[in-house]
C-alpha cells in the first residue's frame, strides 16, 4: 500500500504545474508603431499628432504615460490622450511652430518589470504652416502658408440629400480636419454607401487624381471628375471637396500630413475621432483623456 501511495504521490507531483507554468511572465511592453514617419522620410504640418501604438494593452497607463517624452525646438504645451488600451495620441494646445524638429522618446526600459526592452526615439520635421479654409457656402478654398494667402481655389463640396441613420452622408463635415495622406490617383467607389451593382444608377467606380485624404469616412480634397461648371458655384459632390485640375494638383503637391484644413458652412459636424480630427476637442476636453491629468 505504501508503494502504491508513493507512486500516486509521484504521479501527482509530475502532473502539477510548476510555479512558472501556473503564472507565466507577462509579455514585455514595446512600441509597435509610431505615426508619422521620422524627419528623414517626411515633413509634417503644424497640426500633426504623434500616434503611438503599443505591442499590447497597457494596464498602468499613468506609469507608461510618464515615460513618454516630447521635446520641440520651439516649445508648446501638449498632452497625451488614450483612445484605446494600446494607443495614445499626443496633441499640442496650439499648432506647432513651423520649421523645427520635434523629438519623441519612449523610455519603456524604466517601466517596472519591463527590463530588457530598448527605449525608442523618433524625430519629426515640421514644415511650413499650411492652413486651408474651405467655405462650402461661397464655394472657395483659401490656402495660407505661414499666415499669408497664397491660393484661392474654386471648389464644390457635398450636395447633401442621402440620409442614413439620421445623418446626411452626402454633406461634407464642418470642422478642423488634418491631411492624413495623399495619392496621385485614388480609386473611389460607391461601395461605401452599399451600392455595388453596376446597373444601379448610383453606382460609380472612378480613378480620381490628386487625392488628399482628410477623414476616415472617405472625405478628400481632390480633382473634380468633370462637372467643372459647378466649381466655385454650387455643391455637387458626395461629401468630398472637389477642386479644379490645376488647383487640385497644386494642393496635392504642397500637402503634408498634419496640414490643417478647416471646413465651414455645413450642418454636419466632424467627429473628433473621425481620422485625425483631434482639434475638434478643445484643450480642456482633450486633456481629460490623459492618465496623468484627466
Amino acid at each position: 500500500m505504501r508503494l502504491i501511495a508513493a507512486a500516486a504521490l509521484a504521479a501527482a507531483m509530475l502532473a502539477a504545474p510548476s510555479p512558472a507554468q501556473a503564472a507565466p511572465a507577462p509579455k514585455k511592453l514595446e512600441i509597435a508603431d509610431i505615426t508619422p514617419e521620422g524627419a528623414h522620410k517626411e515633413k509634417v504640418g503644424v497640426g500633426f499628432p504623434i500616434i503611438v501604438t503599443f505591442s499590447r494593452g497597457v494596464v498602468n497607463k499613468a506609469a507608461v504615460e510618464s515615460l513618454l517624452e516630447v521635446e520641440s525646438e520651439r516649445p508648446v504645451e501638449g498632452a497625451w490622450r488614450w483612445v484605446s488600451d494600446n494607443k495614445a495620441i499626443y496633441r499640442t494646445k496650439h499648432y506647432w511652430k513651423p520649421y523645427q524638429k520635434v523629438s519623441f522618446t519612449a523610455r519603456l526600459s524604466e517601466l517596472n518589470g519591463n527590463t530588457g526592452v530598448k527605449d525608442v526615439t523618433r524625430r519629426f520635421a515640421v514644415g511650413p504652416a499650411n492652413v486651408s479654409v474651405v467655405d462650402t457656402r461661397k464655394h472657395v478654398m483659401k490656402v495660407t502658408r505661414n499666415g499669408k494667402l497664397v491660393k484661392r481655389i474654386p471648389i464644390s463640396a457635398g450636395s447633401g440629400g442621402l440620409v442614413k441613420n439620421g445623418v446626411d452622408v452626402y454633406l461634407t463635415t464642418s470642422g478642423v480636419h488634418l491631411a492624413m495622406g495623399k495619392k496621385p490617383v485614388e480609386r473611389m467607389t460607391s461601395s461605401w454607401m452599399g451600392v455595388t451593382d453596376p446597373k444601379d444608377p448610383a453606382y460609380y467606380d472612378l480613378q480620381i487624381p490628386w487625392a488628399v485624404r482628410i477623414s476616415d469616412t472617405g472625405e478628400y480634397v481632390h480633382q473634380s471628375n468633370g462637372a467643372y461648371q459647378f466649381l466655385g458655384r454650387s455643391n455637387q459632390s458626395h461629401g468630398c471637396v472637389r477642386a479644379t485640375p490645376a488647383g487640385a494638383k497644386w494642393f496635392y503637391q504642397i500637402s503634408q500630413r498634419g496640414d490643417v484644413i478647416k471646413i465651414t458652412g455645413t450642418k454636419r459636424k466632424l467627429d473628433w475621432n473621425n481620422g485625425w480630427s483631434y482639434w475638434q476637442l478643445n484643450w480642456t476636453e482633450w486633456k481629460k483623456g490623459s492618465a496623468l491629468t484627466g
